[in-house]
């Protein structure tokens, strides 16, 4: 399903709730993490690969996955592998899948070897986008960056500090028999050393704890909001950030989550009733204001936009397979047309945080320069940190270790010492009533 341009999350969907659910999960994506570097080696011993149908090309690469990286016996693999041509009625096909896989038993150093010999097969990842990582990280960081991809991402907590202290639910963790550690430079986030069933952590259905990544969390303290604002937070589904910017600063005037897909709402609105907040959630395009907008300004708003998310293929792997170069463009010009029509509800003296999941600078600070050149009223305004329910230290600016600054925005990357997913950061503030 994803080779034909669907997403992994859509093709495991029919597997939720199911007791192999995990088990399937983690073969899939772990094919979709190295299919880059092991669809080329299974391609080599077939005399027309093109010519095979997808299921039996996908159980072919499948296999591979867990012939090389799982600790499974690699016959037990073969023999798994021919059982389950049958099951797809592909009978005649038996003895073409146990003879490719056994040969690539026994012949997949060299093969892999062969195909390693290109960066795109050695890091499985897409051709274009390394050469474009290349084009604008210093090389150490990209090299890390291209590790980190194809690593298991971690699982973040976010503590609700208006409702607890970070200490004492690390303390519930470890009678819970959960190892955990703080993230040092950020007083909520969490980093379990084994990642657990969301039911199993202390007072999570009671909301006091939510799943995000660390760098996703930077979002509520770096927009500064404060009580008695009016707050808009853009492209809001799922609606983890719009949880943190209510426990963070509780005291809004009002909050108003937007999002373009109805269904992606109602994550949003089941997210909130977890966590027992309350928002303005409304289904619209924030690039019609009109749809929603009362003409009130806004004090403040947080515009997550949508993005080539290349910032989160150790989460997603997928990505590497769906997004094209030719995709960034379009992105581009949909980020600029959403900020421009966000930035135009905001009030004189107001802030907007323009943030992505991305790591490609067409999408990060060239946009905002763009912008900012088209735009008098606009100016880049340092990005410090408010003080929250805990603190960081009075008046001291943000200080998130292994970051890229570029003048007044910030750019995490995978890889780096924060061990976040990549995420980018600049604040803007409208000096006058120009837009």
């Amino acid at each position: 399903m994803v080779a034909a341009g669907r997403s992994s999350d859509t093709a495991l969907a029919p597997f939720e709730g199911t007791p192999h659910r995990a088990a399937v999960r983690a073969i899939a994506l772990g094919t979709l993490r190295w299919y880059l570097r092991l669809a080329p080696a299974v391609d080599s011993l077939l005399t027309r690969p093109k010519g095979l149908a997808h299921e039996l090309h996908a159980l072919l690469v499948a296999s591979a996955h867990q012939i090389e990286y799982s600790r499974n016996a690699p016959q037990l693999t073969v023999h798994a592998a021919v059982d389950a041509a049958r099951i797809l009625k592909e009978v005649r096909a038996t003895g073409l899948v146990n003879a490719v896989l056994r040969r690539f038993v026994s012949e997949r150093a060299v093969l892999l070897g062969h195909v390693d010999r290109k960066p795109g097969g050695r890091t499985a990842h897409p051709s274009w986008l390394i050469k474009r990582l290349e084009s604008s990280l210093p090389a150490r960081v990209c090299a890390d960056l291209l590790d980190a991809n194809n690593a298991h991402p971690p699982m973040v907590l976010r503590v609700d500090l208006s409702r607890r202290r970070r200490d004492a639910y690390l303390s519930e963790l470890a009678s819970a028999g959960i190892a955990a550690r703080p993230v040092s430079w950020l007083p909520s986030a969490v980093y379990l050393e084994e990642p657990v069933a969301v039911s199993a952590l202390p007072g999570f259905s009671e909301g006091l704890v939510s799943v995000q990544d660390a760098g996703a969390q930077l979002a509520a303290p770096l927009l500064g909001a404060r009580a008695g604002m009016r707050v808009l937070d853009a492209c809001a589904a799922p609606g983890g950030k719009t949880g943190h910017l209510l426990e963070h600063t509780p005291d809004l005037t009002e909050l108003v989550a937007v999002d373009v897909d109805a269904q992606r709402v109602s994550r949003i609105e089941e997210n909130l009733r977890r966590l027992n907040r309350a928002a303005r959630v409304v289904v619209a395009d924030v690039r019609q204001p009109q749809s929603f907008w009362d003409g009130w300004p806004f004090d403040r708003i947080l515009l997550d936009a949508p993005c080539s998310a290349t910032g989160v293929i150790r989460r997603h792997p997928d990505i590497k397979l769906l997004r094209r170069p030719d995709d960034i463009p379009a992105l581009v010009a949909a980020q600029l047309e959403i900020l421009r029509a966000t930035y135009g509800m905001l009030a004189v003296g107001g802030r907007l945080l323009y943030c992505t999941c991305s790591v490609l600078p067409d999408e990060n600070q060239q946009l905002v320069e763009r912008f900012l050149a088209s735009e008098p009223s606009a100016r880049a305004v340092s990005i410090t940190p408010t003080p929250s329910p805990e603190p960081f230290e009075a008046g001291a600016p943000l200080t998130v270790p292994g970051t890229i600054e570029s003048g007044l925005s910030l750019q995490l990357v995978p890889g780096a010492e924060t061990g976040t997913d990549g995420f980018y950061y600049a604040c803007l503030e409208k000096t006058t009533a120009g837009t």
